[in-house]
């Protein structure tokens, strides 16, 4: 078990849901405000938005549950499986007709952790 490939993943999806929940919100929610979509959009989005914010939250307490107990090993594969597939998702789409995926740090965050928590099992 390597502790600190654990401890970094468990970082940066801590900082990713910070970064996600307070600054992202801002600017994603204040445009989805602005838009002409039924009130329903609004509050879809919203939640659509904070699931992942949660996800994050998941990945980092789970990654750091993982490097003090390492018995719980076990525990980082859904994490690893969830984080690899919402890169994929990220980089398929960006391919496509949602170039700007690729600019946003999504990703990035999302393979680094899936690899680092590989790495720590």
């Amino acid at each position: 078990m390597e502790y600190w490939f654990l401890i970094t993943g468990a970082i940066i999806s801590f900082a990713g849901m910070l970064f996600h929940g307070i600054a992202g919100q801002i600017k994603y929610m204040g445009n989805i405000n602005k838009a002409d979509v039924e009130p329903l959009t609004k509050s879809l989005s919203l939640v659509t938005w904070h699931v992942f914010t949660i996800f994050l939250f998941i990945s980092a307490f789970t990654l750091t549950y993982i490097a003090y107990n390492p018995k719980f090993a076990i525990a980082a594969y859904p994490v690893i499986g969830v984080n690899l597939l919402g890169a994929v998702l990220f980089i398929l789409l960006g391919l496509g007709k949602h170039r700007i995926l690729l600019r946003m740090p999504g990703a990035y965050l999302m393979v680094s952790t899936a690899i680092l928590a590989w790495l720590g099992i």
